[in-house]
């Protein structure tokens, strides 16, 4: 009878892969002994995997450039990273180095620009994308952009607001974007997004506010579905949808030349995970193609703004299985030393699913349990499913210590988690450390932040 953890594991997924594969029971997650990892810094643990970074945006590219050139598409392909998923330096330092853009969402996104800048690690003719609702400090840190010569540097207008805020804040001529307000899923609580323009009101406002206006030159058209990219019929439709809206207006501004489509490819979620990227480019390169040909007008360049997508599978955190409470005849909770309120936060917010896999003890007998966190909170606990499905994880012993891994969880975590701040009963932050490889292949490994000392929070606090 199979009874491992490793049999359960290879019964039900196709397994090792691209990833991950085991040896001797211990989980590696590209090449990098994991259990060697708790052993020299500890858990809890963050890690990022900085090559993952550069390694899915040039996945990208490729798909985006084979599409064009399988389908004689005339337009070009520009790559945006959308900070809002991770601020980090090292983040940016390792996106950059792939010749892409950048896409932000707030006034200070626009000081991390200038700091990247003034580091020589964004080109001066990089497009700078300013979406988000903008209001005084925002404009006004869009317009050092403008006014410092950064022609590249194109605001997209949410409201009907925002064109005018930047006329009075500079004299200098501009490019501009428009978003178009999507429609959600029939699910959603409301109808139509409340960012952007709503699509009926696009070609007016350009003729009424742009079109005669020198200063003023449109350049892009912005659509983005919060679902993400995904082959159904919600999101062709609203593809189409945006297609039409571009062509009308093409047709009336002749300075259009480009339309991002925004984010939302998908990230490994389950070992399970299939979604076919190639096909879904060249899908959407497809119909971009045969709606602009149908209306006798020239293809965009594309953009996008692919965030989780260029970030989220370099993350990773890891804890320790403390002690395991028997909560009844059925309930087994295994208790890490740490908070998914805290450092997993969109777990507990959204039941959001990240990748879950044992670091040790593969070759040990399994069992299904619940896990819990360390915050007196009734939320903090990770469940496939809440209040239905359980656990398999390798059998609880307590003098034999249990590692766990969560995997993929690099987008918005820190951020959301309030990272160097306070945390939920003041558990403190796990000790972040960055793995990445030289020139010869050789990993390498450094801390770029400690675990959080009860000093830094009293600080915060007022003591």
């Amino acid at each position: 009878m199979n009874t491992k953890y490793r049999d359960l594991i290879e019964q039900t997924f196709d397994f090792p892969q691209e990833e991950f594969h085991t040896i001797d029971g211990n989980l590696f997650f590209h090449d990098i002994d994991l259990q060697a990892l708790v052993e020299e810094y500890g858990t809890p643990l963050k890690f990022t995997y900085l090559p993952k970074i550069s390694e899915n945006i040039n996945k990208a590219k490729k798909w985006f450039n084979n599409a064009m050139k399988k389908l004689e598409y005339k337009g070009k392909y520009h790559y945006s990273y959308c900070t809002k998923s991770s601020h980090f330096k090292y983040v940016l330092d390792e996106a950059l180095k792939n010749d892409i853009h950048i896409e932000t969402s707030s006034a200070f996104d626009i000081d991390i620009v200038k700091a990247l800048k003034e580091a020589g690690k964004l080109r001066d003719d990089a497009y700078v994308l300013c979406n988000g609702f903008k209001r005084d400090q925002y404009i006004e840190n869009i317009v050092s952009l403008i006014d410092g010569g950064h022609t590249n540097c194109i605001p997209i207008i949410d409201n009907y607001e925002e064109l005018n805020l930047l006329l009075d804040a500079t004299k200098n001529p501009f490019k501009v974007g428009i978003r178009i307000a999507s429609e959600e899923e029939p699910k959603f609580e409301f109808y139509t997004s409340r960012l952007g323009i709503g699509y009926k009101n696009i070609v007016s406002f350009y003729e009424r506010e742009i079109a005669n206006n020198p200063q003023v030159e449109l350049k892009m058209l912005h659509f983005f579905i919060n679902t993400g990219i995904r082959d159904n019929a919600y999101y062709w439709n609203e593809l189409l949808k945006c297609l039409n809206v571009y062509i009308k207006l093409k047709k009336v501004c002749p300075t259009l030349n480009s339309l991002n489509i925004g984010g939302g490819f998908p990230i490994k979620n389950s070992l399970a995970f299939d979604f076919d990227y190639q096909y879904m480019v060249e899908e959407i390169i497809n119909q971009i193609k045969t709606a602009c040909k149908d209306a006798d007008v020239d293809v965009p360049d594309i953009f996008t703004e692919f965030g989780s997508f260029t970030v989220g599978e370099a993350g990773g955190a890891i804890y320790e299985v403390l002690y395991q409470k028997r909560q009844n005849d059925r309930e087994k909770w295994n208790m890490i030393n740490s908070s998914f309120i805290t450092t997993l936060p969109d777990s507990w917010a959204i039941s959001k699913r990240f990748i879950l896999l044992p670091i040790n003890k593969w070759n040990r007998q399994y069992e299904r349990v619940l896990l819990g966190g360390l915050t007196c909170d009734s939320d903090d606990y990770y469940n496939s499913e809440q209040h239905i499905n359980a656990i398999y994880m390798p059998v609880y012993e307590k003098d034999k210590p249990l590692y766990i891994g969560f995997f993929n969880t690099g987008a918005y975590q820190e951020t959301i988690g309030g990272f160097g701040g306070l945390q939920h009963c003041l558990i403190p932050n796990p000790k972040h450390v960055l793995i990445d490889r030289g020139d010869n292949g050789e990993i390498t490994t450094r801390v770029f932040k400690e675990q959080q000392k009860s000093e830094e929070l009293l600080s915060i606090l007022g003591y």
